[in-house]
């Protein structure tokens, strides 16, 4: 500093007196206060406080200056210390403080200013309103936002138009459009840029696509000019609902506006295309970008993988990487997805999981869940649940990955245990994890549990879902509860092709073949196209019915009508129903005109009705073709065997059994199990496990008494060939269907249907004993096999004995 002259100073005293006293002083105040101020503005607060304490006088200019610095630095303590010392409070010091609270989300801090502000006697000014509208935005403060409203309408600052531009955005960000549009609409005063922008936004944000987008013409015919606010939000709006000419105009009014440059306007137009499907101008746009933007590269990746241009996204990921640009938490999960949804080698997969862990985003929740969804989707189930174990914070994406992930491997009972853990957890479902958890039911056939989680889901309050809808009635009907079933199908306002294919599936499997066929004539009618799945049900449920004329119709349609190729399931049933009727020269004319070479399930098909029709030659060829193509299954050995023991042919049954035996192969153990109160209680023959088995034999003894009197007969054939007549019969009554219905029959209370599940087909002897006992107990069982549900009334079956 330069040393004052104090003789220069001194000269003006004598003529002036006190004047020059009080003009020096108010020049040095002045010239501090100056200092002050470029001192806070350029951040240097504690230097700013020095001076301040150091000032020998301070005005209302001086306190609030530094009351705006700290409350600008987010130093609210020293600045709300600083506001209670100041003895020359004003609007300009209260609105200090209250923008500093209002900008760090004090809300609490910040209205109690507010309201004190008022009891103090100081009127807040557009200023004080525009803060506190801002927070209540920022923060979604809805409540708040309205007695905020109803202050501006007493204090009349409802006309001006910065304070209902505040309101306006208030409500449109609380997702109250229909306030936000009364403001907009009768507003005193004339509209800026920020009111309608305010507005488009409001709708873009709020699914008012349409709205939002008449709004950006509304605005531009008034002569108002959009800008980088403007313009991404109508960009989103034309994005939401693949307006893709509207975007191009958008576009053109882009250039003209000469925004074309803008980053955010840029990183908008890519999405729109992308969006839109136009993936061919996103990428020139995003060629042309002058600076790398990761959300416009983002938005491109995300694209690619939408379309199914899954090289082309990891192409994109890697060029990003080269550029050294920043990946996201968003750019991550894409590409785990292309991962998750292409048969890329794991090993690539696995290096993109080292970068996440290299880059730290090992510990984010949305990059964890695309993980586990990923190795879940390729199977890798240890891997998913070691990812799932190490996250700190799991929300309902995070279960839902692991249990759909289990239910897509056909690990059923696992995704039921891990959905009872989300539901311990405090963790709600949503519908697409109760889509997998109902699916998982129905292939484990736990009609209780099904009908748990349907309960839950009702609760839970959720709109009505498709998938869910279609879950319900594949669950009911695979658990053969067709009346609910029905109900749930009856309900759907919208049907999809999939739900009409579970209705047709679901009718065949429970032995209602023309309930079938008539759906599928109502699905026709309605418009929808069947596809490869459809005609699997629909020709299963002619196989079990004998619709020799209905099947050769349906199957020759496929190529002619919808241009579907017959696969090996169409030819099974076909070959399937030619086997049972006994014709097995069309049978054998189908096989020969397969395109594709007959697989196991073909020959399974020409072994049964070779087996019910005692035709030992094709019967032999359909087992040594079977053996070769499942060399672990023991089906084919048992079957041939059983033929030659029915045709008498012991020595050739013997010598089967040896084969079967040398080669280590054994036949699985039929197993039938019924549920009760939320317990599976499982039974195999002549079982005696089960801690009530002294009351389950005597019940079997009760029930083979009885229906022997109706009328039954044992059926020899379906024992082992090794027995006396009496042995035979009673290894016949302990069969574990018999075990099982005897069970229901103590535990099941009367007029319940009766439900066994059993793993394989389920024999010829315990169908005619099941049908005895509904007659003698006038019971309704159902009873699933491997094959299809039998639904036991009366005396009769639904499969009307033709399984």
């Amino acid at each position: 500093m330069h040393r004052l002259n104090y003789r220069k100073w001194r000269l003006p005293l004598k003529p002036f007196g006190n004047c020059c006293i009080h003009s020096y002083a108010d020049r040095t105040k002045l010239h501090s206060n100056l200092l002050l101020g470029d001192l806070s503005k350029s951040g240097r607060v504690d230097e700013a406080r020095q001076m301040f304490d150091k000032m020998p006088e301070r005005d209302e200019f001086t306190w609030n200056t530094m009351i705006v610095a700290y409350s600008n630095s987010r130093r609210l303590a020293d600045a709300e210390q600083l506001f209670r010392s100041n003895p020359v409070k004003n609007t300009i010091s209260w609105n200090a403080l209250i923008s500093g609270y209002c900008k760090s989300g004090s809300k609490v801090e910040a209205f109690n200013l507010f309201w004190e502000m008022q009891s103090d006697g100081i009127k807040p000014n557009e200023y004080t309103l525009g803060s506190v509208l801002r927070m209540c935005t920022s923060l979604v403060l809805l409540l708040r936002g309205e007695q905020i409203h109803g202050h501006t309408i007493k204090t009349g600052f409802d006309l001006d138009v910065n304070v209902v531009n505040g309101l306006l955005a208030m409500y449109a960000q609380s997702k109250r459009i229909s306030e936000a549009e009364y403001l907009f609409d009768t507003m005193a005063g004339e509209k800026n840029n920020v009111t309608w922008t305010s507005m488009l936004t409001g709708y873009s944000q709020n699914g008012f696509a349409f709205k939002a987008i008449e709004c950006f013409r509304d605005l531009r015919r008034e002569g108002n000019q959009s800008n980088q606010y403007t313009f991404p939000s109508v960009l989103t709006a034309c994005a939401s609902v693949s307006a893709c000419r509207v975007g191009v105009q958008v576009h053109g009014c882009i250039v003209k506006s000469g925004f074309k440059t803008n980053i955010y306007v840029q990183s908008a137009l890519i999405d729109m295309y992308v969006k839109c499907r136009d993936l061919e101008t996103a990428r020139a746009l995003l060629e042309g970008m002058e600076v790398d933007d990761v959300v416009s590269w983002n938005s491109m990746i995300v694209g690619c993988v939408r379309q199914g241009l899954i090289e082309e996204a990891l192409s994109m990921f890697g060029r990003m990487h080269e550029r050294d640009m920043k990946i996201d938490d968003f750019t991550i999960p894409s590409i785990l997805n292309c991962f998750a949804s292409s048969r890329t080698e794991m090993k690539i997969a696995s290096s993109a999981h080292c970068l996440i862990v290299k880059t730290g985003y090992a510990t984010y929740k949305l990059v964890n869940n695309a993980l586990v969804d990923m190795y879940a989707k390729r199977g890798i189930m240890d891997s998913a649940l070691k990812v799932f174990e190490g996250m700190i914070e799991k929300d309902v994406i995070s279960w839902t990955a692991l249990v759909t992930g289990n239910t897509h491997n056909g690990s059923y009972e696992e995704a039921l245990k891990l959905f009872c853990n989300m539901r311990v957890g405090g963790i709600y479902p949503d519908q697409i994890v109760t889509a997998s958890v109902l699916s998982a039911s129905a292939e484990l056939t736990l009609l209780e549990f099904g009908q748990q989680v349907h309960g839950n889901y009702i609760k839970s309050g959720f709109p009505s879902s498709l998938s869910v809808n279609n879950s319900l009635v594949t669950m009911y009907t695979k658990c053969g509860s067709l009346e609910d079933a029905n109900v749930i199908f009856n309900s759907m306002e919208i049907r999809d092709l999939i739900t009409w294919t579970c209705i047709i599936v679901g009718y065949a499997k429970n032995g209602k073949a023309k309930d079938s066929l008539q759906s599928y004539d109502l699905m026709i009618g309605s418009g929808i196209t069947p596809d490869y799945i459809t005609f699997i049900g629909l020709l299963f449920a002619c196989s079990h019915a004998g619709l020799i004329e209905e099947a050769q119709r349906y199957f020759d349609s496929m190529r002619t009508v919808y241009g579907i190729t017959p696969g090996p399931e169409h030819y099974a049933c076909m070959i399937d129903l030619f086997g049972r009727s006994g014709d097995f020269v069309k049978a054998e004319e189908l096989l020969h005109q397969m395109e594709v070479e007959p697989d196991a399930t073909v020959w399974k098909a020409i072994l049964a009705a070779s087996r019910k029709h005692g035709n030992i030659e094709n019967g032999e060829r359909a087992a040594k073709t079977l053996m070769k193509l499942e060399p672990n299954n023991a089906v084919p050995y048992v079957l041939l065997s059983n033929m030659y023991s029915a045709a008498g042919r012991q020595d050739e049954a013997a010598n089967v059994r040896r084969l079967m035996k040398s080669r280590n192969i054994s036949k699985e153990p039929g197993c039938s199990w019924v549920e009760e109160k939320g317990k599976v209680h499982s039974f195999m023959s002549e079982d005696r496990r089960h801690p009530r088995m002294v009351e389950i034999y005597s019940k079997v003894d009760e029930m083979m008494f009885l229906i022997k009197e109706a009328g039954y007969l044992a059926d020899m054939s379906f024992a082992l060939h090794d027995l006396d007549k009496e042995g035979k019969e009673l290894g016949l009554a302990y069969h574990s269907e018999k075990l099982a219905v005897a069970f229901g029959l103590l535990v099941v209370p009367s007029g319940a249907p009766i439900r066994i599940i059993k793993n394989l087909r389920v024999c010829g002897d315990c169908h005619s004993a099941m049908k005895y006992i509904s007659r003698v107990y006038l019971r309704h069982i159902i009873l699933r096999d491997s094959n299809c549900f039998h639904h036991f009334r009366d005396g009769n079956c639904s499969c009307g004995d033709y399984w």
